[in-house]
């Protein structure tokens, strides 16, 4: 029998109802699966004006690597892992490093699950998988880099194209000086840099994950990059790749449709994590089935009358 301090310590360690409800969904996932559950959750959709900010906390950042450590921890690495992700994107350097470490853990053997947006940087993640689980009203996005909120690849376009008109017509300058005086000095470089880096490394991921063992792999994954990245074919950072055109850009996507018991298993999770989102002052959550749990919660600052 415990003391009042062991009942309390107990009585947090087993959290609010929104925990029960996410742990309980959580845990029945794996033991479908019988497999690890990680959900990397974001609550940028239920509060929009933390992507604004200069933390940006809804965003993956590094501060996610102790959310991740902290749910990998004293898990079975042998069972591998399910990964469902649910987020706007976020920092190249942040990503490069999680994937670095999800596969210093589990190999290759990680499965993404979509069950509604995972954009930009949560692609490049999702691309670093075996294979892709979503429905159709699931949505990846393209991972054209950005810089200061722009895309590197327009801001070349854009040079490309002042350099051109001015080589033609040296009164073009007038036009061309006030729209190019707001770029960074070194913006042009760091576009081709960063383009170049989030190609690399997402093939190199296709390459040695998704599409090993496939004699074409290097071709197949330079292809499904190029699409990704690609401002011709998607137009807009912000476009919404549903899994028809996922599958049409190569990557390996198998439908939750094509499978009733783990589709109610992924939506009911789902369903969990953004009501405790849209409820609870938490923007972010990296959560396991054991119930070990990472939460970001909104700084909430005091009304000064």
């Amino acid at each position: 029998m415990g003391n009042w301090s062991d009942v309390l310590n107990e009585i947090r360690g087993a959290g609010t109802t929104h925990d029960l409800v996410r742990r309980r969904y959580l845990r029945e996932l794996a033991e479908l699966r019988n497999r690890n559950v990680i959900a990397y959750y974001s609550g940028w959709l239920q509060k929009p004006h933390l992507l604004d900010t200069t933390a940006n906390d809804v965003g993956l950042n590094d501060a996610d690597m102790n959310g991740f450590m902290s749910a990998i921890h004293g898990l079975d690495r042998g069972k591998g892992l399910d990964l469902i992700l649910h987020t706007p994107g976020g920092e190249m350097s942040a990503t490069e490093s999680l994937v670095s470490y999800l596969r210093s853990t589990f190999d290759t053997n990680i499965v993404a699950f979509v069950p509604q947006i995972a954009m930009s940087a949560g692609t490049m993640v999702a691309c670093a998988c075996r294979e892709i689980w979503m429905g159709k009203e699931s949505s990846l996005g393209p991972t054209d880099p950005q810089i200061g909120g722009l895309p590197a690849a327009a801001i070349l376009e854009e040079f490309e194209r002042a350099a051109a008109e001015i080589r033609n017509d040296s009164t073009r300058a007038l036009v061309w000086q006030p729209i190019l005086s707001k770029l960074e000095p070194s913006a042009i470089t760091q576009s081709g840099d960063v383009i170049a880096w989030a190609k690399e490394v997402v093939m190199r991921w296709l390459e040695t994950g998704m599409f090993a063992g496939e004699g074409n792999a290097a071709l197949k994954a330079k292809n499904t990059v190029d699409k990704l990245t690609s401002k011709e074919l998607n137009r807009a950072h912000s476009r919404h790749l549903n899994a028809e055109t996922a599958i049409e850009y190569g990557l390996n996507v198998q439908m939750l449709e094509s499978d009733q018991a783990l589709q109610d298993a992924v939506l009911t999770v789902h369903h969990a994590f953004t009501i405790t989102l849209d409820a609870t002052p938490a923007c972010k959550i990296i959560e396991n089935h054991t119930g070990a749990a990472f939460i970001h919660s909104q700084q909430v600052l005091p009304i000064v009358s």
